[in-house]
């Protein structure tokens, strides 16, 4: 089994538990006090991306090995000469061929293009608790950056303000509240995407979204998702909820209907419930009859006017993916995220998420080369998002090579969410302190933020003691906003914005090194496996093999 460093003393970084492929805590909690890479990025930004006391240090890499086939078993080529994709008013001078002159902007889709300021989009934030808690920082966030949020699955089946009448939907607050909060700063780039699922189909989540919202929302069909091969789920403690829930239509584990799960929960035997949502296409036998339900699914939408259309699919075997990618084509849809084994999700049973489904890097590794099978007969491929346990700039540079010319987005779950915890809390102790100040109509608070300190830890007050010393985005998000706007925008928004400068600026660094100038110009050569079994597993040339060819004509040369 591999072992991640836990500890980064370049740049002074620590996991707090045990660390991930992606760098990310197994377990990541929203009252974390510090600090790994992506919560301490949350506020330097990218002062990050250098060794940390400069001018009484040298630093080195301890990456000295690349163990298993996995995306940091991939390396970036650089190139000593030749630059491309620079726009049309710059020269390949040397003062132009700067890394911030790198164009990271992005889009996608078939006939409707949806821009994105950089290459990266969220992963579902669905019916989770923790999704509903910091949805105004998310939001709002990706909104100012302009990246495509997600709305997950079952918002609406799990609200219980919502009013659901002969399986109709006449009214839901919570889902209205999310899209409305990105629509407030929305400026052209990125776009809210809402998920479907089996109940959120029979609740006519897609009547409600076309009547109310038209093309200002994408809509997105769910096959799956990496973290596991069932529906989603939450945790509830209350009976009454569970009760709702059950009442609603979904399965609560144990039935709170059956009067022996009543007594027990009365005696503190069962503390909790689990809800979950059903698998779909059950009663399809073949991979044929997928497609026919597929196609009407989608051309049903299509007939609701839905100009926009995408699907997510999880860590199945390589018939779905043939499947998801083939189907996705020949619908014409917007977008495919293929989601792999090693991401994380906010409630998947514990060893299914261990052991389930296509590691990311094979199933991606594959995806590409299905993707390029169809290219190469002439036709048409969806345009792709490659998700599953990424989580910093180099494995944004990595996913996008790896699948290109096809992958146009990196998918990022939880390194897109610790921002929005980090500002959060910060906001709970500092706006707190502040009895008078109202958002919005309400009074913040630490709760109303959501915040979940008391005050800030010591590695926080090293950067400072006020949100402009702290976030090192601060100022740009007040110029993009305006100074008094700036108090309507959460923190975590801020700590968002400053970590995709960060991601930005580290990307650009990337790009420039590979002498690629636009993001949209990135491509396989760009990267190397480091290890053979890697090789073998992507196609991807192993990295002393890279132009050995040219290397020995050079030195032979008379």
């Amino acid at each position: 089994m591999i072992e991640w460093a836990k500890s980064n003393d370049a740049i002074g970084t620590a996991n707090r538990g045990n660390a991930c492929e992606s760098g990310l805590c197994t377990l990541c909690r929203a009252d974390c006090k510090g600090k790994c890479e992506t919560w301490v990025g949350s506020m330097m930004g990218r002062k990050l991306l250098y060794p940390r006391d400069f001018g009484v240090v040298t630093a080195g890499s301890g990456n000295t090995t690349h163990v298993g086939v996995n995306y940091n078993a991939l390396r970036v080529q650089g190139y000593l000469y030749g630059a491309h994709g620079l726009p049309g008013e710059l020269s390949s001078s040397a003062d132009d061929c700067i890394f911030p002159n790198v164009t990271l902007e992005t889009s996608f889709g078939a006939k409707v293009k949806t821009r994105s300021r950089l290459p990266i989009m969220t992963g579902a934030l669905g019916s989770t608790f923790i999704a509903a808690k910091y949805w105004t920082s998310f939001s709002t966030g990706a909104a100012l950056c302009g990246f495509p949020i997600v709305i997950g699955e079952n918002v609406v089946g799990v609200d219980r303000q919502a009013v659901i009448e002969e399986g109709r939907i006449k009214s839901a607050p919570e889902l209205d509240r999310r899209i409305d909060t990105f629509l407030r700063y929305h400026d052209g780039y990125g776009a809210v995407i809402v998920q479907m699922n089996v109940e959120d189909t029979r609740n006519g989540v897609a009547e409600y979204l076309i009547g109310k919202y038209g093309d200002k929302v994408i809509i997105e069909l769910k096959w799956g998702q990496g973290a596991k091969n069932i529906g989603g789920e939450i945790q509830v403690t209350s009976y009454e909820y569970a009760l709702f829930l059950r009442q609603r239509g979904y399965i609560v584990d144990p039935d709170p209907l059956l009067p022996e799960v009543k007594d027990a929960y009365e005696r503190h035997a069962i503390r909790a419930f689990a809800r979950h949502s059903r698998l779909g296409y059950t009663d399809l036998p073949s991979a044929g009859a997928v497609r026919e339900n597929f196609m009407t699914q989608v051309a049903y939408l299509r007939q609701l006017g839905f100009k926009r259309i995408t699907l997510k699919t999880g860590s199945y075997g390589m018939q779905p993916l043939a499947m998801a990618i083939k189907f996705a084509s020949e619908a014409n849809l917007d977008l495919l995220t293929i989601d792999g084994s090693g991401g994380g999700t906010g409630m998947s049973p514990w060893n299914m998420m261990e052991s389930w489904g296509v590691p990311s890097l094979l199933l991606h590794a594959k995806a590409y080369e299905y993707a390029k099978l169809m290219a190469d007969k002439g036709l048409r491929v969806v345009d792709l998002a490659f998700g599953g346990g990424l989580a910093r700039e180099d494995h944004i540079f990595k996913a996008l090579a790896l699948g290109a010319p096809f992958t146009k987005l990196v998918c990022m779950g939880r390194a897109l969410m610790i921002p929005g915890f980090v500002g959060s809390n910060v906001e709970g102790v500092l706006r707190g302190e502040e009895r008078d100040l109202v958002v919005d109509g309400v009074l913040v608070s630490k709760d109303t933020v959501h915040g979940n300190w008391d005050k800030l830890p010591g590695s926080v007050r090293e950067l400072g003691n006020s949100a402009e010393e702290i976030f090192a985005g601060y100022y740009e998000v007040q110029k993009k906003v305006g100074k008094d706007e700036m108090k309507n925008v959460p923190y975590g928004a801020v700590a968002i914005w400053t970590l995709c400068d960060k991601l930005g600026a580290g990307l650009q660094q990337l790009l420039a090194g590979a002498r690629k100038f636009s993001v949209t110009d990135l491509s396989r050569n760009e990267i190397v496996a480091a290890n053979r079994e890697t090789a073998l597993e992507t196609k991807l040339p192993f990295i002393t093999e890279v132009d050995d060819g040219n290397a020995r004509e050079i030195l032979l040369a008379r």
